[in-house]
């Protein structure tokens, strides 16, 4: 889904685009529909997909009008011919809010340039479309669940916890991955994750402290939570918000709210009811781990990281660079400046690096993008912010949330620098 113009291309790619435009309208219409479905479905933000949809409708013959939120697209058609660019088709298409999954992305990105390349006719490209499955094996969603404990684990060696804290957060971090598999399956279950798991683990990060070894409460419950915050998400509103695509933005925005709303009830539900039990364990800190862990942990969590985004295999060395790339800028950025420049510094260069990919590759972007970027959002920040809210710690609550937007802000705004900077080709 190049944005070059058709005019600048060779005379058999011009060729395939006029082929690709001559097929019947509703079928046109069928392919661009699937494609933006998918690419919502995958997590592609409104401002990408909105340009995606746009490019591929216009290599279509097709002139578009889109408008993306978290929930619903809407798509009004017209021939390219038209010079009264009235719609003669609207498609309204209602969407549960996307999670990343690399390698689909890939997938619809090719399939798209492919018929675009009229190397697949539009009828083929929309048949392997609907035929992608979302379906993993048991051996797949086993290997997540293990990567829920990898990452938590990960997280907590980042944090500065002690070995007990990496220990205790890695196995919590386990089951809060096998009862996120089992709610995938339960719409019920679905809607209260965020509030059982969080209960869930500082019930046990509360007994093993009591029972087995001391633990740092805040950074074990921290880390085994990492994969529900809503971190990508309160970036990616902010984002929206920054390139003026309000209603998108906002309700992004007021998701995130309310997962970590049901975070931190979840979180106040266990610790009350710890108190009621007499199960209150001592709040001592344990002495750090050396930080030369650190930058072992993050290999294996850059690692969790390639599979939970669905990284196809051969991108798993790709994701788990930037994974790592990322978060050492902003360690010896945050190092040798402050942590929002180091924030900064590291949104600006994965989303120069991401954009310098996609040219030299003809592939999305996002695989160096969302991954590089994964270990800087500021999903804990607000879960804190949040938690200190509920427990009536209002004005500690308030500074929680202005480092919170200092660091969504600087993130962002590394992010549009990187644009600046190299100029994205593709809007994936």
């Amino acid at each position: 889904m190049s944005s070059a113009p058709i005019s600048n291309e060779p005379a058999f790619a011009r060729d395939a685009v006029v082929l690709s435009a001559r097929a019947p309208l509703h079928a046109r219409i069928a392919f661009v529909v699937e494609t933006a479905r998918r690419l919502h479905q995958y997590g592609t933000a409104a401002p990408r997909l909105e340009g995606a949809v746009d490019k591929l409708a216009a290599r279509l013959g097709l002139s578009t009008q889109v408008w993306s939120s978290p929930t619903a697209i809407i798509i009004s058609f017209a021939e390219s011919g038209d010079r009264d660019h009235i719609a003669a088709n609207t498609q309204v298409i209602r969407l549960s809010p996307g999670d990343i999954d690399l390698r689909h992305l890939v997938e619809v990105n090719e399939i798209a340039d492919k018929v675009i390349a009229g190397e697949l006719d539009i009828d083929r490209g929309s048949h392997l479309l609907h035929t992608l499955s979302d379906r993993i094996g048991r051996r797949a969603q086993a290997h997540e669940v293990l990567c829920f404990g990898l990452v938590s684990a990960t997280l907590a060696v980042l944090m500065r916890g002690g070995w007990a804290d990496v220990v205790a957060a890695g196995s919590i971090g386990l089951i809060v991955g096998l009862v996120a598999e089992i709610s995938a399956r339960s719409q019920r279950m679905r809607l209260t994750l965020e509030a059982l798991s969080a209960l869930i683990a500082t019930v046990l990060a509360t007994l093993i402290s009591l029972y087995l070894t001391p633990l740092t409460l805040k950074t074990t419950v921290l880390a085994s939570l990492i994969v529900l915050f809503p971190g990508m998400v309160l970036t990616t509103a902010v984002r929206e918000l920054s390139t003026r695509h309000l209603v998108s933005g906002v309700a992004r925005f007021a998701d995130a709210v309310a997962t970590l709303i049901k975070l931190a009830f979840g979180t106040l539900v266990a610790n009350e009811l710890c108190k009621s039990l007499g199960l209150v364990p001592s709040s001592d800190a344990l002495p750090p781990i050396p930080v030369w862990s650190i930058w072992v942990a993050l290999i294996f969590g850059a690692y969790g990281f390639a599979v939970l985004f669905r990284a196809a295999q051969r991108d798993f060395p790709l994701v788990m660079a930037a994974a790592a790339l990322g978060y050492a800028i902003t360690y010896f950025g945050g190092r040798q400046f402050s942590p929002e420049f180091g924030v900064f510094l590291a949104g600006a260069t994965m989303g120069a690096l991401s954009n310098i990919y996609a040219r030299a590759t003809d592939r999305p972007g996002a695989l160096v993008r969302e991954p590089g970027i994964i270990l800087l959002v500021p999903g804990s920040l607000g879960f804190l912010t949040v938690s200190l809210i509920v427990g009536r710690d209002v004005f500690l609550g308030i500074n929680t949330a202005a480092s919170l937007l200092v660091i969504l802000v600087s993130l962002v705004a590394g992010l549009l620098f990187g644009d600046l900077i190299v100029a994205p080709r593709r809007s994936l």
